[in-house]
């Protein structure tokens, strides 16, 4: 991908699925990436793997935001591009919901999308501008019974790009902010859920089952995420993204 190369860029939750794709492309494609996530075996690993700093983070925990930002600061002396890719999702109806998971599940989706976008608007205007994508869903879209709080937290993250990206057009600032919403993607996240909800085993690796059930692959998200944090998207402001092969339109 054209107009990545040189750009700091911090991705969340990269220790797996759509966050380490999109880790991958972005370091491909010349980008110096940030790696973080909570689980520090996993992600030390997959960074090395690429060469990449790896920092530890709870997105949830505010405090760690400004940590990670001044490590940022003092490495690489800016920062270009955000991916607010971390996420969590319980499988839980309006039933079944507790009152615990439904704070969890909004704390890592909406807490973590709102620092990271705050404390990235901090540096990003110290470097001159930048591009910030969050990571949303077909949820936030459609909604489903299944996942009730991940739905209702994938919606916030959906409107609170568009004011993120209306008020820096407004301030001036030369900072972007658009949101992906992938539909079925193989990943860890949906192969758990392909097993809990249908009680099928699917084999990562088995891409004649995969294309049979729709499901499409990392890096198609991952291209979305780079052609956003890319100089070629310039124009590209507060829209919401959709990686789905038409499933919500059909």
């Amino acid at each position: 991908m054209n107009g990545l190369r040189d750009k700091v860029i911090l991705v969340t939750g990269a220790a797996s699925g759509l966050g380490y794709a999109d880790a991958e492309l972005l370091t491909e494609s010349g980008a110096t990436v940030v790696m973080t996530d909570i689980n520090e075996d996993s992600g030390k690993a997959v960074a090395d793997r690429l060469g990449n700093l790896f920092l530890v983070q709870n997105v949830a925990d505010e405090h760690r935001w400004s940590e990670v930002m001044l490590e940022i600061r003092d490495r690489f002396g800016r920062l270009d591009g955000l991916v607010n890719n971390a996420g969590i999702a319980p499988i839980a109806d309006i039933e079944t919901t507790t009152t615990e998971v439904w704070r969890q599940t909004l704390a890592v989706h909406l807490d973590g999308t709102f620092f990271g976008c705050q404390t990235a608007l901090g540096l990003m205007k110290e470097s001159g501008g930048g591009s910030i994508v969050n990571m949303s869903s077909t949820a936030a879209l459609i909604g489903i019974p299944d996942y009730l709080a991940y739905s209702a937290a994938k919606g916030g993250i959906r409107s609170m790009t568009k004011a993120i990206a209306v008020h820096c057009r407004r301030k001036k600032l030369r900072i972007r902010c658009n949101s992906v919403h992938p539909g079925s993607i193989n990943t860890p996240m949906v192969q758990n859920a392909v097993k809990d909800l249908m009680n099928i085993e699917l084999d990562p690796n088995d891409e004649k089952k995969r294309k049979a059930m729709g499901i499409g692959e990392p890096r198609d998200v991952a291209a979305m995420v780079a052609y956003l944090l890319s100089d070629e998207s310039k124009h590209v402001n507060g829209a919401e993204m959709v990686v789905d092969n038409a499933d919500t339109i059909v």
